[in-house]
């Protein structure tokens, strides 16, 4: 299954949110999609669910107008949107029905999604006596519960301890291996890196870069050298446009690309060399390459 965004356009009163947002998504895939504060993740994402229509643009699934009756959503929302005081298996089989489950389904769903998530003793609990933790673990089951065709993530990882993160990135995992479409929204690169294939990157409204993550960092200039040494002093003082990592490895930026293999002969003819390598760019660094803008308020 292919999902695809194609010149989404949105604009609040006289604030154009959205301009021209295009990016393409697959199943069994995970997709990153990444920008600041009010780059317009929101608003693409609550565009993609269907909670309100765009101004212009299309979305398609394997090349047909999306059919909201036959392609089922779950969204896991950064902010917890479930009811405090209520019990947690009425609130559960409730969120599952309005996801389209019959009773006895949704009860069977739910019960699945209590085990897997090691939650079955919290079943009649209400939700507000629950860790934060815990609480983000009964909001991923209503995202869950229905078997949706698209999964769209936001901050999942928010208030997990380090157990109860792997416990997601397993059941990430598998809903990859089931083919799922898989969307994160998150700040935490570390984990785009982990698990998407393709990201987009939006600024100011508009997709600033999208594309595979491998090629994007093939494609990086590679005008830097990461050296491993003990003599990481005399190399340094020897090229004045360097930087040491926080793992002890000096990076050198080179005038050009084309200097590259010249410098690393000269270094290791010169130097006891340990490592040398070209740098490749964390999507860290190339998100604030390209993220750029001003923080606003999120849309």
């Amino acid at each position: 299954m292919k999902l695809e965004l194609k010149n989404i356009t949105k604009s609040f009163g006289e604030k154009r949110v959205l301009n021209g947002v295009s990016f393409t998504a697959y199943s069994g895939k995970a997709f990153g999609l990444l920008g600041r504060n009010g780059a317009g993740k929101t608003t693409s994402i609550r565009i993609l669910m269907n909670v309100f229509p765009s101004d212009g643009g299309e979305i398609f699934i394997d090349g047909s107008p999306i059919d909201y009756s036959r392609i089922k959503i779950g969204y896991l929302p950064e902010e917890r949107g479930l009811y405090p005081k209520k019990k947690i298996i009425d609130q559960l089989i409730y969120f599952a029905k309005l996801n389209g489950l019959k009773t006895n389904d949704a009860v069977k769903a739910v019960d699945f999604w209590l085990d897997r998530l090691n939650m079955t003793e919290h079943r009649n609990k209400r939700l507000d006596t629950l860790s934060k933790g815990n609480q983000q673990k009964i909001q991923l089951i209503t995202a869950l519960a229905h078997n949706p065709d698209i999964i769209i993530l936001d901050e999942p990882f928010s208030g997990l301890d380090p157990v109860n993160a792997m416990l997601l990135k397993d059941i990430v995992k598998e809903q990859i291996a089931l083919g799922k479409i898989l969307l994160f929204s998150s700040h935490q690169m570390s984990y785009i890196e982990e698990f998407c294939d393709s990201i987009a990157i939006l600024s100011e409204g508009k997709a600033v870069l999208t594309g595979e993550l491998n090629d994007i960092k093939r494609n990086y200039i590679r005008d830097k050298l990461v050296i491993r040494s003990s003599k990481l002093d005399e190399i340094s003082k020897e090229f004045s446009c360097n930087s040491l990592t926080d793992n002890d490895e000096l990076i050198i930026h080179l005038a050009s690309p084309e200097e590259k293999q010249a410098v690393m002969k000269k270094l290791t003819e010169k130097y006891d060399i340990d490592e040398i390598k070209v740098f490749e760019p964390s999507l860290n660094d190339i998100f604030v390459e390209y993220a750029g803008g001003k923080e606003n308020e999120t849309v």
